[in-house]
């Protein structure tokens, strides 16, 4: 399949990625388009690892509030000063600040879930399979996969992103660190919601009304 110049436009678009690199991933897969996205992620992916390693101690702090009732702030950072000031870092920041206020993670990497918190876990899920009639033989491994859901839905990293649901924030941020050519790090987060903790008094609406009318 010949590779145009609208389907590397088309998939530098999806990506993110440079165009020669789009060029090259099409000429590599033969214009497979699904091909050649999958190539990409997986190269960014090397790249990503390659370098994990290097300190990231610059960056910036992002504000993100939505209708005045859920605010949250998020550092993340990048090896210098000149990529903080990027205006895709900063994009990549309000995007990551976003799917915060959206999707509620507890914690951003699996690393941070302590063995109490995943005991507990394991236990409420465990009950569940019980009243649920599940075998005991096969509730270990049911546990496991449910545990598995845990992360996807509490760990920042392993969310599916809300503006992109083919990706993850992780494979997000790897896309990234491919582009911008720096070690990049998603490092904490703050969320707030007007009311959170604070327990409501549920009003009886045909008792006050009763009240009132004496």
């Amino acid at each position: 399949m010949a590779v145009t110049a609208a389907s590397v436009k088309e998939l530098r678009q999806i990506t993110s990625a440079g165009m020669m690199d789009c060029k090259k991933a099409l000429v590599e897969t033969d214009g497979d388009m699904e091909a050649a996205i999958k190539l990409l992620r997986e190269k960014g992916l090397a790249k990503a690892a390659k370098k994990a390693g290097r300190v990231a101690a610059e960056g910036i702090v992002v504000s993100y509030i939505h209708s005045g009732r859920i605010g949250v702030l998020v550092e993340i950072n990048s090896e210098t000063d000149f990529v903080a000031k990027n205006d895709e870092f900063q994009e990549f920041g309000r995007d990551v600040a976003m799917q915060i206020a959206a999707s509620n993670p507890r914690f951003v990497r699996r690393e941070e879930v302590s063995e109490e918190v995943l005991n507990a876990e394991r236990e409420v899920l465990a009950n569940q399979a019980r009243n649920e009639g599940k075998p005991e033989k096969i509730i270990e491994k049911m546990v496991e996969g449910r545990i598995a859901k845990y992360y996807k839905e509490n760990c920042l990293l392993e969310q599916v992103f809300v503006k992109n649901p083919d990706v993850t924030i992780q494979e997000l941020l790897n896309e990234k660190i491919a582009k911008i050519g720096e070690n990049l790090s998603i490092r904490r987060f703050a969320r707030f919601e007007v009311g959170e903790g604070i327990e409501k008094k549920e009003e009886n609406f045909a008792e006050e009304v009763a009240k009132q009318l004496g």
